[in-house]
């Protein structure tokens, strides 16, 4: 079913015709109001068998994905040097920082001291110590 039913039986004038429709609409949704709102709400949410394919993407991942890390320990004479992991600052020194499974170049750097740079490589679980002595400038 779907729409209503408008009858009337005025010809008279407009007002009749009015309340005329108006009473019909009202005798017919007293009888099939409930199978018109059940079709209106079936065709507005169709039942589904099996629910449509997701793109992975779009998947709730059921646990977080793990990513194997190692930790490295950090320590700098004098303290205080910026640390940079792959180009990118981390902290100062001393700190200790997780770092994923693979090759690294770890960097530190402090005002009045030259660079001091190391490559690295970190595996799952490792506990990776670097101890650095920054050797000073030579005032010029």
């Amino acid at each position: 079913m779907s729409g209503d039913s408008v009858i009337s039986k005025s010809t008279v004038s407009l007002g009749g015709s009015v309340q005329d429709a108006c009473e019909a609409i009202k005798a017919d949704w007293a009888v099939h109001g409930s199978a018109i709102r059940e079709a209106s709400m079936a065709a507005a949410d169709p039942p589904q068998k099996d629910p449509p394919p997701q793109p992975a993407a779009m998947l709730a991942p059921s646990a977080p994905p793990t990513t194997s890390t190692g930790k490295l320990s950090i320590t700098t004479i004098p303290d205080g040097a910026d640390i940079e992991v792959d180009g990118s600052f981390v902290g100062n020194a001393p700190s200790e920082v997780q770092l994923p499974d693979g090759d690294h170049t770890v960097t530190l750097r402090k005002a009045g001291f030259k660079d001091w740079a190391r490559k690295l490589k970190v595996s799952s679980g490792s506990n990776v110590r670097l101890n650095a002595e920054l050797e000073k400038t030579v005032a010029q």
